[in-house]
């Protein structure tokens, strides 16, 4: 009998990827395929070790940062992701309960997680471990690092409707965000330059890698959608969380809302709410990332306003202000 993509298998993609906080369209592009091959991994089926350059990734990965996380081991972020923080939580489990430390999940390793029972209560631990670090943040702008980080390049260009490109958008707002926040003393990177010929297209993990590796305090991605009605119209912010065991970045979460909340104050841009999730970029950076969908190519009403250039002034001034409060003392609380 042939195999057939039949409606079935299309409902059943939808809801793989619904319960994993990714785009609900039905198709496996890259990142669905991954969260696939990932997810055929449950703890024990494999022996779990950092390798430089290309972590390990899946399930079973997710499972034992939890369980190390809930015995008061601190992983960083539970995103079944096996990268220097979980090798060193790792370690400190070998180490307190008395066997070989070498920062591998082995045969050994899941026989003593099976015998232990949880060690922490009142919240989850990542969480309040995300929240104490609120203090640091609270600072102030001027000694932040912050990576701006447009969603499209020449070669990818995005979404193009009735001659509007929304990777030429994207440049333009990004530029003007960059320029607010440096002359408040923040130290302004961007993954890729302006959109020009010759660009080649830049994956998501190169580009959190550079985050990562430049120490951001803060990651913005911007983007412009487009959808099947021109009804759809709007501003959106994203972090990440959303998996399946309930992982979420509160810092993220924090500067989504405080971003979206000056954009609707200044604009009369739709409110598409605040929505976790578990795209690459915000997945794959250490420090907290939103992804800012600022409006609807499809959209007649949204078009109109991108191609505005008072509005995309407003549209800058706005971000950059929910940026300047993510970081202001002021809204500690």
């Amino acid at each position: 009998m042939a195999l057939e993509f039949d409606a079935s298998v299309d409902e059943a993609v939808r809801i793989f990827q619904q319960s994993r906080s990714l785009t609900v369209d039905g198709a496996v592009g890259p990142e669905t395929f991954r969260r696939l091959e990932e997810a055929r991994w449950s703890l024990g089926d494999r022996v779990l070790t950092y390798r430089f350059g290309g972590q390990m990734a899946g399930d079973d990965v997710a499972e034992l940062q939890q369980r190390l996380t809930d015995m008061g081991f601190d992983c960083g972020r539970v995103d079944g992701l096996f990268g220097e923080g979980t090798e060193r939580a790792l370690r400190d489990f070998q180490r307190n309960v008395g066997m070989p430390i070498d920062g591998t999940a082995g045969p050994a390793v899941f026989r003593a997680l099976a015998q232990l029972r949880r060690t922490v209560a009142g919240g989850a631990p990542t969480q309040l471990r995300e929240e104490m670090v609120l203090d640091d943040v609270t600072t102030g702008v001027a000694d932040k690092v912050v990576v701006i980080d447009p969603a499209h390049g020449s070669q990818d260009p995005g979404p193009s409707v009735g001659g509007v490109v929304a990777g030429h958008l994207v440049d333009l707002i990004a530029a003007r965000i960059e320029g607010r926040l440096a002359a408040l003393g923040t130290t302004v990177l961007l993954t890729r330059p302006p959109l020009h010929e010759g660009e080649s297209p830049v994956d998501p993990a190169v580009r959190a890698e550079f985050a990562n590796r430049n120490g951001a305090d803060l990651v913005l991605t911007l983007t412009i959608d487009t959808h099947a009605s021109a009804e759809a119209s709007g501003f959106a912010s994203y972090y990440y969380g959303g998996d399946r065991y309930g992982a979420s970045s509160v810092l993220g979460n924090r500067a989504a809302e405080l971003i979206l909340n000056e954009v609707l104050a200044r604009t009369d841009l739709v409110n598409c709410r605040t929505h976790p999730k578990t795209w690459a970029m915000l997945r794959l950076t250490r420090m907290p990332a939103v992804r800012l969908s600022c409006g609807y190519l499809t959209s007649p009403i949204d078009r109109r306003r991108l191609t505005d250039e008072q509005f995309i002034d407003v549209l800058a001034d706005a971000i950059s202000q929910g940026v300047v409060n993510y970081f202001s003392p002021e809204n500690r609380a």
